[in-house]
């Protein structure tokens, strides 16, 4: 017997895990709530099998947690859990953004800027909105990751490449469910740290680069903290991304 996947089957896990994976990240789906299969099926119109493996694939980026005898339910939200995803996050990409602007090409930079460019275009159109549609706002949160992305794109290491993804995933839990909802103008000026780290990358001026870069996130980091509630649901609104 073949081990080979149905094509068609792996592009139904691949939907379910999207959609699932989107509704935990969104807060949709809320922090240490159930995932039962009869509900996701009859939610998202898929079958079992898919389901099942989108949530042991969630399972696998933490996002997801399996109970004994209750099955799977949304992974909590910890201060703790963030602060250990934005601390490690910033070691893996430090170095990731060291090898990226070591090995990097033309290509590579024209890369950064056109997603910086896109982000910033997608962001000024955003603070012309009083209330986003849930559409805009994951446009946005697509562009942000995009952005990221292309800066340690060419660090020629799929491990911190995958490493980055997860972690990334981690700290969207908590960034966009404040921006999801009714939100003040955040207090910093976002597109200007984008960038000054689209910058000194470009440049070539490593240790501002990564300097810039762990500000950015450690900022992040401690807005969220100061406005985490953990009887709250979500996050109270209004935190930086």
């Amino acid at each position: 017997m073949s081990g080979k996947k149905n094509p068609r089957e792996t592009t139904l896990t691949e939907e379910a895990y999207q959609k699932l994976r989107w509704d935990i990240v969104s807060g949709t789906l809320e922090a240490g709530s159930p995932l039962r299969l009869e509900n996701l099926k009859q939610r998202y119109g898929l079958g079992y099998s898919p389901l099942r493996e989108a949530l042991n694939r969630l399972h696998s980026e933490r996002l997801v947690m399996s109970v004994a005898l209750r099955g799977f339910t949304v992974a909590p939200l910890s201060l703790t859990e963030m602060w250990d995803a934005v601390d490690t996050r910033i070691h893996i990409e430090a170095e990731a953004l060291r090898r990226a602007i070591k090995f990097g090409d033309d290509d590579w930079e024209t890369e950064v800027i056109s997603a910086f460019h896109g982000l910033s275009l997608k962001a000024k159109k955003l603070e012309q909105m009083d209330t986003p549609p849930m559409e805009e706002m994951k446009a946005l949160e697509d562009r942000h990751h995009r952005f990221h992305r292309a800066l340690i794109s060419a660090c020629r290491s799929n491990w911190l490449l995958d490493f980055s993804d997860k972690l990334y995933v981690e700290t969207e839990r908590y960034r966009f469910p404040v921006l999801g909802g009714p939100r003040a103008r955040p207090s910093r000026d976002l597109t200007l740290e984008h960038q000054e780290i689209m910058e000194a990358t470009i440049a070539r001026d490593t240790e501002k680069a990564i300097a810039l870069l762990s500000r950015h996130y450690q900022r992040t980091g401690e807005t969220l903290s100061a406005r985490y509630q953990p009887d709250a649901k979500p996050m109270a609104a209004g935190a930086d991304a």
